[in-house]
């Protein structure tokens, strides 16, 4: 699931999570990210003294058995934490889907923890790059998923991306316990607070904040990759 931050990841992630046939991974590639790019991130090192900096072994691990024996390795990744030249043939062993939201909303809620946040950081021209790499590889069209839309009807939307993915739905997908994961990953006590008060999908708010002058350059940079991503969105069917 290939995402850009402040997107309802982490609860999607505790979502497939709470599947008994599922092990999931958080942002495996944030260490090699922060590494090769220097950028101060809270945590950031914490972030490198605990988890892989290595991208190459990273990708062995993600395309190698599935751990714990699980049927379903869920991998929640950051689209911006793909770095130019990590594309590849590994991509290829993996299933993709895209999580988008609004810019305004998810830029609202970037800018208290990323003050001066840049067009990279949203993620967006990293997924579309990724979505048509996959399409042209694949020749078929990944499920994009709207945050917005899986808040306003969790289930319909998650059974839909299952029968898309080929795997059984199951109601354990909408409701988990609260607190942290062994799972999670170090920069967590700063960006997880919410996620680990939750027990489910919360209900969709839209933000009523405007969006401050300095803002809004970045917004009108990154729109144009979220209506191409949009325009693409995942409908279920009926």
């Amino acid at each position: 699931m290939w995402s850009g931050p402040r997107t309802i990841s982490t609860a999607l992630m505790r979502s497939w999570g709470s599947r008994p046939d599922t092990v999931v991974c958080d942002e495996p590639l944030y260490a090699h990210y922060l590494q090769a790019t220097g950028r101060d991130h809270p945590g950031r090192d914490e972030i490198l003294a605990q988890h892989e900096a290595d991208w190459r072994a990273v990708v062995r691990w993600l395309t190698g058995p599935t751990p714990d024996g699980k049927a379903i390795f869920y991998q929640k990744h950051m689209a911006h934490h793909l770095l130019s030249g990590m594309m590849g043939d590994w991509l290829a062993d993996l299933q993709h889907a895209f999580l988008i939201r609004d810019p305004r909303e998810m830029l609202l809620s970037l800018v208290k923890v990323l003050p001066e946040p840049r067009l990279e950081d949203t993620g967006l021209p990293q997924q579309w790059a990724l979505f048509q790499y996959v399409r042209e590889e694949t020749g078929e069209t990944p499920p994009v998923l709207v945050a917005r839309e899986v808040l306003e009807q969790p289930g319909p939307m998650l059974r839909a991306l299952c029968d898309a993915l080929g795997v059984p739905f199951t109601e354990a997908m909408l409701s988990w316990e609260p607190g942290p994961r062994p799972t999670d990953g170090a920069w967590a006590r700063h960006w997880y607070a919410t996620v680990e008060a939750s027990t489910g999908f919360q209900p969709y708010r839209p933000k009523p904040d405007s969006l401050p002058d300095h803002l809004r350059p970045l917004h009108d940079e990154a729109m144009p990759y979220f209506e191409k991503l949009h325009a693409h969105r995942f409908v279920p069917d009926g």
